[in-house]
């Protein structure tokens, strides 16, 4: 039934209702009415829109349930649907609204896919810009600089030598950002050496990063490897950058249905209510594009965890099941 004759026939009753009480009782209202039946009338019209409230309410809750969902719904926590309840024009309504959030969640994904995709062609052409050319140049200039100061009075040398120095600081610099922006460990030898070198990397700027990776790990896919790296990145980048911690652990496992979990945690100050921002928005939307879960709390040790988790799939779709023996992961 239409959901406006459901609400007219709701109104239609209650006041037929009334209507048969006026007929069928003694009740009565005099040309100029009396105190006690004013009252009486005004009793019984408060007791009609009680009973059409009731019913409207009981009537309309399936779409105060959309309501909410649509409130709160949130295309980066993929999955949420409401339950298909209610009579045929809000069952309508709601089977509706869960398909579009079918479609738009695909949509998220494509597009999502999409524009990483890019993002990490344009990571490895600066990269690749960085190393060649760029660092070739530093390089020629360090030589040159030696060059230099070989030929050059004693009381140049000293300085020609803090100027070399400069020189090969900013290039080790130029290399760790290439490093960073394309991952040659993470092609060349698989995602458990890339963590290690990411691990040991992060450990020199005053925190203990801890890794623990387990050798019997299911092999990913190719498209799902850079997403764990890049969110185990991210993880570390931000616990170095905010978090003031001294511990870190880094693990990597297979979980008892499976599948793969990453996790990053750390005895820092927390996240302190502090609301998502672009990098942990970028972990999530890289989480879509694997299929994986992510979720972000408050570690045992009260600072904060991240965890990546990659359910058993079949390995087109990134982690093979266990019907089939996986490989050992690379590396």
């Amino acid at each position: 039934m239409p959901l406006f004759w459901r609400i007219f026939l709701l109104n239609a009753a209650v006041l037929s209702a009334a209507t048969t009480l006026l007929l069928f009782t003694p009740a009565s209202v005099s040309t100029a009415a009396t105190p006690a039946e004013a009252a009486r009338v005004f009793a019984a019209l408060a007791v009609m829109l009680l009973a059409n409230a009731a019913l409207l309410r009981v009537g309309l809750a399936p779409l105060a349930r959309l309501t909410r969902t649509m409130a709160t719904v949130d295309l980066l926590r993929p999955g949420r649907r409401l339950a298909v309840t209610g009579n045929s024009g809000i069952a309508a309504l709601v089977r509706s609204f869960n398909t579009m959030l079918e479609r738009l969640e695909a949509e998220r994904a494509t597009s999502a896919g999409r524009a990483l995709t890019a993002q990490e062609d344009e990571r490895r052409r600066i990269a690749q810009e960085l190393h060649d050319e760029v660092g070739q140049s530093l390089t020629a200039v360090l030589l040159e600089l030696k060059r230099v100061g070989d030929h050059a009075p004693e009381e140049v040398r000293a300085e020609l030598r803090e100027v070399q120095e400069t020189t090969r600081n900013s290039l080790d610099e130029i290399r760790r950002i290439a490093r960073r922006l394309r991952p040659g460990v993470l092609h060349e030898l698989g995602l458990t050496s890339a963590l290690r070198s990411l691990a040991t990397e992060y450990s020199t700027r005053g925190v203990s990063v801890r890794a623990r990776i387990e050798p019997d790990l299911p092999d990913l896919a190719e498209d799902a490897e850079p997403v764990f790296y890049r969110v185990a990145q991210e993880g570390l980048t931000n616990t170095a950058r905010h978090a003031r911690a001294e511990q870190v652990e880094l693990s990597l496992r297979r979980t008892p249905g499976g599948g793969v979990e990453l996790l990053v945690r750390d005895d820092g100050r927390g996240l302190r209510g502090a609301p998502e921002g672009a990098g942990i928005r970028g972990m999530r939307e890289r989480a879509l594009l694997a299929g994986a879960e992510l979720t972000v709390g408050a570690s045992p040790a009260g600072g904060t965890e991240v965890r990546l988790r990659l359910p058993a799939r079949t390995p087109e779709m990134g982690v093979a099941t266990d019907a089939e023996p996986a490989p050992l992961a690379r590396g």
